[in-house]
């Protein structure tokens, strides 16, 4: 199992011994290239791989979906981008995409439509729900996480945007841990900071940094974890606890870790 518990194909690789995929995993800028978050993609792609899942990604045909553009006011640099990528999608018949970027998912699935790319989008964290659901990943109580105390942060582009605040924090409860609330949370929840392409330029004139603020009320529940489903989200609560100084007592660790630590991959 240990030899084929990394293994990844391509989309290129699966073509051209005739085989097709059940669904692609679209990576992600940050899942290829942000250090942290890579981890986040090798726990996933082990979860997918144990419980007998056919995936493949683009691999180096996958480029930005274009998010960050938009976001940024660059729209003729998002539909160059956008089209790009359903030309790649549609050239292998792509049905099928799950990703662990809400920002990915929120693109691929809201906003390429209009540019004629459509196709069934899943957040891996509503993924790993119905693996659960379908018991093809058994969490074991008195597993790695027993007695520990996890909160769980809203992703906007998942919560406000795309309505999902139960299926990230039913994988939690899968968990043998206590499942804590901020007092912002679900549709009242506080962005971390990062969104609308805020995370790539220097914050305006205030009295507090955003991510710290969300991460004071993380650290207030008195969690030992930070549960985040977002690399942008991620980067923003791990600088927060930095800024806090608690790195030695909290961790942030996005829904996949927290699986396959307790599955023991």
């Amino acid at each position: 199992m240990s030899d084929n518990i990394n293994q990844v194909q391509t989309m290129a690789e699966m073509v051209a011994k005739g085989e097709s995929p059940e669904v692609l995993f679209w990576v992600g800028c940050a899942g290829s290239f942000d250090d942290r978050y890579k981890k986040v993609t090798i726990a996933f792609i082990k979860i997918l791989n144990k419980v007998g899942i056919s995936f493949a990604v683009l691999g180096e045909e996958e480029t930005c979906t274009g998010d960050p553009a938009r976001r940024a006011g660059n729209e003729f640099l998002f539909q160059m981008q956008a089209v790009a990528n359903i030309q790649v999608l549609d050239g292998y018949g792509v049905k099928k995409i799950v990703t662990a970027c809400p920002h990915c998912f929120n693109t691929i699935k809201n906003e390429y439509p209009e540019l004629g790319g459509n196709y069934e989008v899943i957040h891996h964290s509503t993924y790993l729900q119905q693996l659960i659901n379908e018991g093809k990943v058994g969490l074991k109580g008195g597993g790695e996480f027993k007695g520990k105390k996890i909160t769980y942060h809203d992703s906007c582009y998942l919560g406000r945007s795309n309505n999902i605040y139960e299926a990230p924090r039913e994988v939690l409860q899968a968990l043998d841990a206590e499942l804590v609330e901020m007092k912002r949370c679900r549709t009242k929840g506080l962005c971390c900071g990062a969104g609308g392409a805020q995370m790539f330029k220097d914050a305006e004139p205030g009295s507090k940094e955003i991510n710290t603020e969300r991460t004071e009320e993380a650290i207030e529940t008195g969690a030992n974890i930070i549960a985040s489903a977002c690399p942008f989200c991620m980067t923003m609560m791990r600088d927060g606890v930095k800024t806090k100084e608690k790195e030695e007592s909290v961790e942030v660790l996005d829904l996949a870790e927290l699986i396959a630590k307790n599955e023991g991959l």
